[in-house]
């Protein structure tokens, strides 16, 4: 009999990496941690505090609108909501609920869209910029839309800024998206108002699109001193918001992750053509998770509870990782980012033996970065994400702290 064709697939999607996860488990498989530890995990970014009550009552109280389609561009009752805060949190005139916002099935859905729909993929040169470490749906985005993805490396000495001054004039030319993470994924760092002014300049000279993905913005240490957005920056500096657009979620800032509710907001005549995507793309948000949205983007009590707890747990675990590795506080955002040279293991290496020794997972800086200009800035790091409760966490902390005095014995 005649052998069956195979089905036709992108091919793009063989230049796909395995997702730090996968590289997480595959570690990690035949590690046989002692059993009378219970297992704590410092790997995966899931939030862990309870969902407010805010949010599960409008749940409740809007089931019966799921015998309703919903619009892609979401209810005007959401998008004033999201408008509206917006304004207040990053200290904006009123934005255009109908052209400068749009909700979005969470910010990781829309990071990825939002290159598909921007990106030039007839232009054999096409470049998506991103930092490095960096979020990997960036790279993804970057080589399903048919660009390649540059890597702007994070310089340690200026607390994990991507180095932009480093990029060549050349590949400026030809880049058609900017992404950037404020504060960032793994490092926690936030960009400074001379960064956006860097970034701005390059882009009215270049003609790329910047796509600023905020979904930590609202875990931070100083309830005096949010983080800088790219829309703040952007009106302090006396410019509009053109080719710039910034992408914000509902799962770290009120524990929700399983609603899957973000937005993104910006230049209007980008969002138009967004939307048009989108309404192809099928991606809209359910209605029942809408009217939850819009009581979660109205309430900031749940939000500054929940930053408490983390502040609290930053408090008791950095000064004790701090004696055996070099950590220190973040800007922002709910990782710790500490290097593990000074144990004499690689990266890797140390989640290995500290899983398999302590029964902690930690995740690899390196799975978090790409090797770029002959370096992997995530080499030698561990990111731990202190998202259980404080009492996990600080257990956790100490077999750390116990497995790396073990390895000075």
């Amino acid at each position: 009999m005649p052998s069956t064709p195979k089905p036709n697939v992108n091919p793009r999607l063989d230049s796909l990496q395995p997702y730090p996860f996968e590289k997480l488990r595959a570690l990690l498989k035949d590690s046989a941690p002692p059993s009378a530890l219970p297992h704590i995990s410092f790997g995966i970014g899931e939030p862990k505090h309870a969902t407010p009550k805010v949010v599960t009552d409008a749940v409740v109280a809007s089931l019966d609108t799921l015998s309703n389609y919903p619009a892609t561009a979401g209810s005007p009752a959401l998008r004033e909501a999201i408008a509206r805060w917006a304004s207040q949190r990053y200290g904006l005139p009123a934005l255009d609920p109908a052209t400068e916002v749009l909700p979005v099935s969470g910010s990781r859905e829309a990071l990825f869209s939002l290159a598909q729909a921007v990106v030039d993929g007839s232009r054999p040169d096409a470049v998506v910029l991103c930092p490095n470490p960096f979020y990997q749906i960036y790279e993804g985005a970057a080589l399903l839309a048919g660009a390649q993805p540059y890597f702007a490396n994070s310089d340690p000495a200026r607390n994990f800024a991507c180095d932009y001054g480093a990029v060549p004039r050349d590949v400026w030319s030809r880049t058609q998206l900017l992404y950037v993470c404020s504060p960032g994924n793994p490092t926690g760092a936030v960009s400074t108002l001379d960064d956006w002014r860097e970034l701005f300049a390059l882009s009215d000279e270049h003609g790329f699109v910047i796509a600023s993905d905020e979904c930590y913005s609202e875990i931070y240490f100083d309830e005096a001193r949010p983080p800088l957005g790219s829309l703040e920056a952007a009106h302090r500096l006396g410019r509009g918001f053109e080719r710039l657009v910034m992408l914000s979620s509902l799962s770290k800032r009120s524990n929700v992750p399983g609603m899957r509710s973000g937005f993104v907001a910006g230049d209007a005549r980008l969002l138009q053509r967004f939307l048009l995507y989108r309404t192809y793309h099928g991606a809209a948000l359910s209605p029942v998770y809408q009217s939850a949205s819009i009581a979660a983007w109205s309430d900031e009590a749940h939000v500054r509870e929940n930053r408490a707890k983390y502040v609290s747990k930053f408090s008791a675990v950095t000064p004790m990782l701090a004696e055996v590795l070099d950590v220190k506080l973040p800007d922002a955002a709910f990782y710790l980012w500490a290097d593990v040279a000074r144990t004499g293991l690689s990266d890797i290496e140390f989640a290995r033996r500290l899983h398999a020794d302590y029964n902690v997972t930690v995740l690899p800086g390196s799975y978090l970065a790409r090797t770029a200009h002959g370096v992997n800035p995530g080499r030698d790091f561990i990111r731990l994400a202190l998202v259980a409760n404080e009492s996990e966490c600080v257990e956790g902390a100490r077999r750390i702290v116990d497995f790396c005095r073990s390895l000075a014995r």
